[in-house]
């Protein structure tokens, strides 16, 4: 499993479409194997999905994510999970592995006039 977290200055980022980088955690029978950070290639509606399911991505843990990229990431087979509090990456992943991540509400999904493009 590798499961993919939209960082800004080394914790999660609330906007998932404009991250400095993401860090791919990589998880094997039930444990943290390792984090790898890679920067993304420039935000354009779409393109993060396609680049996430190219290297492998299984799961994806954010803050706030627009409807059209979870519909993709969902149709390329890659979970979501929004809502997560800004943290490390591991902190989230070791949380989400022992089904005690606490999510809030979407960040991009709060406000019917706010616009989420990513």
């Amino acid at each position: 499993m590798k499961i993919a977290i939209p960082l800004a200055m080394g914790q999660l980022t609330a906007h998932f479409g404009h991250c400095q980088e993401f860090a791919f955690v990589n998880v094997a029978d039930g444990a943290i194997k390792d984090t790898e950070k890679i920067v993304p290639p420039p935000h354009e509606p779409g393109v993060l999905p396609k680049w996430l399911a190219d290297h492998g991505v299984t799961h994806v843990i954010a803050g706030g994510m627009g409807g059209r990229a979870q519909q993709l990431l969902n149709a390329s087979n890659i979970e979501v999970v929004t809502g997560a509090p800004v943290e490390d990456p591991e902190v989230l992943v070791k949380a989400w592995l022992a089904k005690t991540l606490e999510t809030g509400e979407n960040a991009c999904g709060h406000d019917e006039n706010h616009i989420c493009d990513h």
